[in-house]
């Protein structure tokens, strides 16, 4: 089968002896490579999650009685702040109690409230 393939092409054998890796320097490239690809993660990945993940705590350690707040698409504003969950109060006086982590938006409690007139 090789030496059918080796005489319907024969440019293949060429290019085949041509692609070998030297053993010279190939560690150090392998390196660099990595090096590389790390530095991309860092920029690319970690460093804009990290800077994520910092705003949103501190956006949940500013949460205070009053503020309403998205969890998990649920909205309502707070009525008790726990050490690890948040009350919060829903429509009609419904209660429920929500992981701190959970939370995705504060909006102060002191901003005016729209109703949309109907």
């Amino acid at each position: 089968m090789k030496k059918i393939f080796l005489f319907l092409f024969p440019a293949a054998a060429v290019f085949a002896q041509e692609a070998a890796p030297s053993p010279a320097g190939g560690i150090s490239q392998t390196l660099i490579m990595v090096g590389i690809a790390l530095v991309f993660f860092y920029f690319i990945l970690w460093r804009p999650e990290q800077k994520r993940r910092k705003e949103g705590e501190k956006m949940r350690a500013g949460l205070k009685k009053g503020d309403k707040v998205t969890a998990m698409g649920i909205v309502g504003r707070v009525d008790r702040i726990q050490d690890q969950t948040v009350v919060l109060r829903m429509v009609e006086g419904a209660k429920i109690e929500v992981l701190k982590a959970a939370i995705t938006d504060v909006q102060s409690g002191s901003e005016v409230e729209v109703t949309p007139e109907a």
